[in-house]
């Protein structure tokens, strides 16, 4: 294992098959996320479905929002586990398979009027198991096109995975808003608000076809073929002080993301609605701006970090937000859609140059014996405590201290943690990457 590790093998893939693999792995992406567009815009909606009695309904539906993460560690594990010992891409057709179903049976729910609380119990069962399924997801999804993409490309690579991410997010917003505004309040919340849920079953088939019909990663089948799989590959890692300490870096590198994809993305409609007055179809607007923004920064700022490394990117873009985050908030905050526009965008640059960058840093942390396991269990613990937790502790501080500018605060916060963290990183860009 010495000899592998010491000297690691590049990846050697012809660009047709690179590109079926990446198309793969975004397609994917893309179905697994694409609910958290509906939810982000759809919270009113759902919270009169399903907590019709409540004050507080849209809190609820936040806080089944937020517990669907704190399986994503569990899902990490079982999946990464699996995905270590039998393959990447068996793993990534199941995760794909279990989300599509979950989403898909949010479509058919009984609502509170019919079984009153079994209703919101029901959806939070399903949210338990997209978080389950996204856990084995995300570490795998991004182990998958890393381990494939040719040397020097891992960066720009894994990136497209992220703009498929923030599409399905932009997808679920725009076909929540178009019916929201086809269909008008009442036949939304008769009927309407299961449409984008039931989207899903397409979605979801077409991710299984294209992932059937891939082969695992060069990485992977070279450890399986000499022997050098992991029995255990958590407790491999934990037995190991360089894999507990990358898991530990693995946890806070992405304290970013919270106050990004799950503040400034999924909870920005809501926000933008309930606490800055803007009418829904302006807050569609200045998200769905801002998404096409991050879409298109995200390939530049990865394929940056292929030729300047992981670390000049991340600790540049949270040096950005620390800066920018606090005046970018006022500009959205002064109720004008242009310069809400602007703040947006502005902040949506910056945070391409963290989520476009942070996957593939991430993988290359652990050797290909332990990686779908380690990765993923340190990134969904971050996930479920950093970002999940976003906007219902956003809209509980709102609720609380009436100050609007809890986002800008808590962009700020978790934009110097990533800077902490990741000056603790060594940058591993310009290497191969290690199978052991």
């Amino acid at each position: 294992m010495a000899t592998v590790a010491a000297q690691p093998t590049p990846n050697t893939v012809d660009p047709k098959t690179a590109r079926k693999v990446t198309l793969a792995g975004c397609v994917g992406i893309f179905a697994e996320l694409y609910d958290n567009g509906i939810f982000g815009f759809m919270a009113g909606t759902l919270g009169t479905v399903f907590f019709p009695d409540s004050a507080n309904a849209i809190q609820l539906v936040f806080l089944g929002y937020a517990v669907s993460f704190f399986f994503r560690p569990l899902g990490g594990i079982i999946c990464g586990h699996l995905g270590d010992r039998i393959g990447r891409q068996r793993m990534l057709v199941f995760v794909i398979l279990l989300i599509s179903v979950a989403t898909a049976a949010i479509g058919v729910l009984p609502t509170y009027a019919s079984v009153g609380i079994a209703a919101p119990a029901l959806l939070i069962l399903m949210r338990v198991m997209q978080g389950f399924s996204v856990g084995g997801e995300a570490s795998g999804a991004m182990s998958f096109l890393a381990e494939h993409a040719p040397e020097g490309k891992r960066g720009l690579y894994t990136s497209y995975a992220q703009i498929a991410s923030f599409l399905s997010l932009l997808t679920g917003t725009l076909i929540a808003a178009a019916l929201t505004s086809g269909l008008g309040p009442d036949r939304m919340e008769a009927y309407g608000w299961r449409i984008p849920f039931l989207l899903a079953i397409p979605l979801g088939l077409t991710g299984i076809y294209i992932r059937k019909r891939i082969s695992d990663t060069p990485n992977f089948t070279r450890l399986q073929e000499s022997g050098g799989l992991a029995k255990n590959p958590l407790k491999e890692a934990f037995a190991s002080a360089e894999h507990r300490r990358a898991m530990l870096l693995a946890l806070f590198i992405p304290l970013m993301n919270g106050s990004g994809y799950y503040v400034l993305f999924s909870y920005m409609p809501t926000f933008m609605n309930t606490q800055l007055h803007f009418s829904k179809v302006q807050a569609l607007l200045v998200t769905a701006t801002s998404l096409v923004a991050i879409c298109i920064a995200i390939p530049y700022m990865g394929r940056l970090s292929d030729r300047v490394g992981r670390k000049r990117v991340l600790a540049g873009a949270a040096i950005a937000m620390a800066i920018a985050g606090i005046p970018c908030y006022l500009l959205i905050g002064t109720g004008s859609v242009p310069l809400a526009i602007l703040g947006a965008c502005i902040m949506a640059i910056i945070f391409a140059g963290h989520t476009g960058v942070i996957h593939i840093l991430l993988v290359e942390l652990f050797p290909t014996r332990v990686r779908y396991s380690a990765y993923g269990l340190g990134y969904n613990v971050s996930a479920a405590l950093f970002g999940g937790t976003a906007p219902l502790l956003m809209t509980f501080l709102i609720a609380k201290t009436g100050n609007t500018g809890m986002p800008a605060f808590y962009a700020v916060l978790t934009a110097l943690g990533t800077l902490i963290a990741v000056s603790r990183v060594k940058d591993r860009a310009h290497q191969p990457l290690r199978d052991a």
